[in-house]
């Protein structure tokens, strides 16, 4: 084997060494489009909060990973909490709701 086919050889290794990688899915972490999709509805989950007099959004985070969304925070009572869960649910692309929220006592 000459030295150009050498080099080429391991020029074509390296580079079927980083692409193949690349293309095998990652279920740690979100690809570009499940992140961006994640702060939509993050966004469309607050603006619900927003427009609903019964809640206070601003005590309420809003998380989304691949659809599931984390609600937490502090809320003043056992109804706005379920009333924040059940606004998140409807929102569409929401896979599951997780409530951490916690009701001031």
């Amino acid at each position: 084997m000459n030295m150009k086919n050498f080099i080429k050889s391991v020029l074509v290794s390296v580079l079927l060494l980083t692409v193949i990688p690349a293309c095998t899915e990652n279920t740690k972490r979100e690809s570009t489009g499940e992140s961006f999709d994640s702060a939509v509805l993050t966004t469309k989950i607050k603006s619900t909060f927003v427009g609903d007099s019964r809640l206070k959004a601003n005590d309420i985070s809003v998380e989304t990973y691949k659809g599931v969304v984390q609600l937490s925070g502090f809320v003043d009572t056992q109804a706005e909490a379920d009333r924040a869960v059940q606004l998140a649910r409807t929102v569409k692309g929401v896979k599951a709701v997780n409530n951490s929220l916690i009701v001031k006592q």
